[in-house]
């Protein structure tokens, strides 16, 4: 779509003055829609403002997501899907977006910390909106015990990996692991393997949100495993503590015929 066949309105609508400023993705759809928004609308600048308009894809999303939580003010954000699935966005349209951004459904999602420890002597401590994943390095299956409010649930699960999710991000990577879709309001973490060998009939567990889970890799040397927080990996971890940080909840905006539980909720009979 071409920007020029949206000229800069003479009196572009004051956004500005309401605090909302226009972040964007690098990629092409993105950066043409920002072009359109900004002939019509006039945004505040992105440092001082009070809700954000993210312009991308659910990758763009968390992005901007995690520069609140390494170190950025936390604030609220109206994502508009310039990417791919966009599931955490809302539809792209040109008008009334301030209307629209005034009659938003608000609502919180808060981050897992992942705290790992590597081979090496190295710590990391990392935040993560989606999910906390173990994966195997190489070919050889992954050993992990696994320890819930430090108490061994599992000796050993051996698999590809495991994982814990939050209802924001219960239908991303847990779902395709075969985890469950939990309601957004509801105080649950999902505890879902990947692709386990054994024990063949354990498929996971819904745990309350405010449980402490331990991962501890079992001969982490030979069976090299690595730590993913959404896109953030730490590779050869030998010990992974994750747990809901209620400290930093974060805002996210929806069309009220749109909104992210309400998705969530639907994806649930999905086919």
């Amino acid at each position: 779509m071409n920007a020029d066949a949206f000229p800069a309105s003479p009196t572009r609508i004051d956004l500005a003055a309401e605090g909302i400023a226009l972040v964007a993705s690098r990629g092409e759809a993105a950066q043409a829609a920002a072009a359109m928004l900004r002939r019509r609308y006039l945004f505040a600048d992105e440092q001082n403002a009070r809700i954000l308009v993210a312009l991308g894809g659910d990758g763009f999303m968390l992005h901007t997501l995690h520069q609140m939580l390494d170190g950025g003010e936390a604030r609220p954000v109206f994502g508009i899907n310039r990417g791919t699935i966009g599931f955490l966005m809302n539809e792209w349209r040109l008008d009334n977006l301030g209307a629209r951004i005034a009659s938003a459904k608000a609502v919180n999602v808060l981050p897992l910390t992942m705290r790992a420890e590597t081979i090496h002597g190295d710590e990391w401590t990392h935040a993560a909106i989606n999910e906390v994943s173990l994966l195997r390095e190489t070919r050889q299956a992954a050993k992990i015990e696994v320890i819930v409010n430090g108490r061994v649930v599992l000796p050993e699960v051996v698999s590809d990996g495991v994982l814990v999710a939050t209802p924001a991000g219960s239908t991303a990577y847990n779902f395709s692991a075969g985890g469950p879709i939990l309601p957004l309001s509801a105080p649950l973490l999902a505890l879902t393997p990947i692709a386990p060998f054994r024990p063949r009939r354990w498929s996971g567990a819904i745990l309350t949100d405010d449980a402490s889970v331990c991962f501890r890799v079992h001969e982490p040397a030979d069976r090299l495993v690595a730590a993913v927080a959404d896109q953030f990996e730490v590779r050869d971890v030998s010990l992974v503590e994750v747990s809901l940080d209620r400290s930093r909840p974060l805002t996210l905006l929806f069309d009220p015929d749109h909104a992210l539980d309400e998705r969530i909720a639907a994806e649930q009979f999905a086919t």
